[in-house]
């Protein structure tokens, strides 16, 4: 394993040509420094495809036969869950480094498993990007320059119809990634671990007090619905999240709408715009379709800096551990069993 401080290019192989792959290119070739060389997947046509679209030059329908062939410095797992501890362990064998795409694993358990046989021979983070989209950001930035005060209330609610659709359409979610309708954990585990992980970021350390879910759609296996209360470790501040994937008349895509009280002023993030409630006139507009690329290319670049400087990664495997277990602990608070 060469250096990746001295190296001059570091080579790249993707694992996983599915519908968010393209994400991931798109960042990996606005990064400095770094060569896509390689993709893997089990349908080789689709491999094929995303490498004519990239100009990626070589082409696996077998993960660890680009490892062996590709001579690569990091491999990018965004294959389905259950693959992700069996790819990392491969790429650890190989001495190449990891990103790999959220969950981690699908429980604390395997996830601490993985960490422990993978050690320090690799550096590990978790492609858990929403702390990197800028609107997330810049809310972070304003509570950590006390614009508010002391935190004393957050709710954010996540809305989004990707679950449900009229009568005759198939929901937006469903028609690109079919495989989640059986999911027995759904929304929390793929969708509202996002949120937990950008609440931490922005707010701290948190302990999940209560929890509650339902399944409003009966297409689907897992809960389409739900809220979490938690509560903050350092200031002690109630943190209410709250997800609903199947609400008619909302976008396909997910919408955040976040309210920060604090002790000086309350903090609004609606969509695309952030204000204070004692200024409203004082706004910032977000483009949220750029924010959404932006997420992406902001944990690939911490990635790579990471790589070259020897920095921690925000999304560190060790990190992201964290969001993981407030994931799980919200099922065994509401009591939902996969």
């Amino acid at each position: 394993m060469l250096d990746p401080v001295t190296k001059p290019v570091l080579r790249v192989g993707i694992a996983g040509a599915g519908a968010i792959s393209p994400f991931h290119l798109v960042g990996w070739q606005q990064a400095e420094r770094v060569e896509i060389v390689a993709i893997s997947d089990p349908d080789r046509a689709k491999a094929q495809a995303l490498a004519n679209r990239f100009s990626v030059g070589s082409v696996h329908s077998d993960t660890a036969e680009m490892l062996a062939r590709a001579d690569l410095d990091v491999l990018d797992v965004i294959a389905p869950v259950g693959q992700h501890a069996p790819l990392v362990r491969l790429a650890a064998d190989h001495g190449v480094h990891v990103v790999c795409q959220k969950p981690m694993t699908p429980t604390v358990a395997e996830a601490e498993a993985l960490i422990a046989e993978v050690g320090d021979r690799i550096r590990f983070c978790v492609h858990e990007n929403y702390r990197f989209r800028p609107h997330y950001a810049e809310v972070r930035d304003w509570i950590a320059a006390g614009r508010i005060g002391d935190l004393q209330h957050v709710r954010l609610a996540m809305r989004s119809a990707s679950m449900v659709a009229p009568e005759g359409e198939v929901p937006f979610l469903l028609g690109r990634q079919p495989y989640l309708a059986h999911f027995p954990r759904l929304l929390i585990f793929e969708m509202l671990i996002h949120q937990m992980d950008a609440l931490r970021a922005m707010v701290g350390e948190m302990d999940v007090l209560s929890a509650v879910v339902s399944r409003t759609n009966p297409a689907l296996e897992g809960e389409d619905a739900g809220i979490i209360v938690m509560r903050q470790r350092d200031g002690g501040a109630t943190v209410v999240l709250d997800g609903n994937i199947s609400a008619m008349g909302y976008p396909p895509l997910p919408t955040d709408r976040l309210e920060v009280v604090g002790s000086r002023d309350t903090l609004i993030l609606d969509r695309d715009e952030i204000w204070l409630v004692s200024d409203p006139t004082a706004r910032t507009k977000h483009d949220l379709a750029a924010n959404y690329q932006a997420c992406f290319s902001g944990l690939i670049r911490s990635f790579v800096t990471g790589l070259r400087t020897g920095a921690p990664f925000p999304t560190d495997r060790l990190d992201n551990i964290e969001t993981l277990r407030l994931m799980e602990n919200a099922y065994e608070a509401a009591g939902w069993r996969a």
